[in-house]
């Protein structure tokens, strides 16, 4: 379960969700990280009564750290990571304990790609990107991490999110299983179901899921390959900076592109996340 925030059941403000901004309250920022440890632990109960034997919880939402690990309730048979970015076998890499021996990706908490209207803080993982397209198909946060998912043919099966995120789920990945447990009011506000009937849809949802799966019924995501992978960017001066990396090429004005050989490099040729990372400088 790779979770974000902004799908979260029961959170409606972006004071909320993203709490790191300048002058928001200490409250309403414990509120919003409570409402998201209640969703995971949900989330988590609800696989393994579907008969799941091993969860990997991965915190993404700004980096991660936003799950308070010392509060949620210890099983054996969840891993919890508290960033996005960790060691592996003594790699650095993204997504950490992705592999072969998963069997289901999940995306709880999550929200809909740059410029969707109708959406609750909707974005593509920077405000420096306007447009993120795979061999031409725009895609979202959601398309790029199951794109890295599906290195290891590791069936996509659930998203949870606002009604937006849950409709770019079912045009781009028809049968994957959606929780809607929200609707946008603005780009900053949302309204949906109380937050404990959101967590008992989603674990209906993710029952749901795990039946699929185990009936065939779901598929990786594994665009062909070598992948074109193209970024319009909201500056000229984003693109600019984009140029810096190795072999990328200039598009247009605010638009620039790579070719990949492998799923897990959709986004490490643009900001260096993903497998085989450099490890940090002390």
């Amino acid at each position: 379960m790779h979770w974000d925030m902004e799908g979260t059941s029961g959170l409606f403000t972006r004071e909320q969700t993203w709490y790191w901004e300048p002058g928001v309250r200490p409250e309403v920022a414990a509120e919003g990280r409570d409402l998201l440890r209640a969703d995971v632990e949900s989330a988590n109960a609800a696989a393994l009564a579907a008969g799941v034997d091993r969860i990997i919880v991965c915190d993404t939402h700004h980096g991660g750290g936003n799950l308070e690990l010392d509060k949620v309730t210890a099983d054996p048979r969840v891993t919890y990571l508290g960033r996005s970015v960790g060691d592996q076998d003594g790699e650095r890499r993204w997504m950490p304990g992705l592999d072969h021996s998963v069997d289901a990706f999940l995306l709880p908490g999550h929200h809909a790609k740059a410029g969707t209207a109708g959406a609750f803080l909707p974005h593509t993982w920077t405000s420096d990107w306007a447009d993120f397209r795979i061999n031409g198909q725009s895609v979202g946060e959601i398309g790029i991490e199951a794109c890295y998912a599906g290195h290891w043919n590791i069936p996509f099966i659930l998203v949870q999110g606002d009604e937006a995120a849950c409709a770019e789920v079912r045009e781009q990945f028809p049968g994957v299983v959606t929780a809607e447990v929200k609707r946008a009011l603005s780009a900053d506000l949302c309204t949906g179901m109380d937050a404990a009937s959101a967590r008992e849809l989603t674990a209906a949802k993710i029952a749901e899921a795990i039946g699929k799966l185990r009936r065939g019924e779901l598929r990786p995501y594994r665009p062909a390959l070598p992948m074109t992978v193209t970024i319009r960017m909201a500056t000229a001066e984003a693109a600019e900076r984009a140029l810096r990396r190795p072999g990328v090429r200039r598009v247009d004005e605010h638009t620039v592109e790579s070719r990949v050989e492998r799923h897990c490099d959709v986004v490490r040729w643009i900001n260096g996340t993903g497998l085989d990372m450099p490890a940090v400088r002390p």
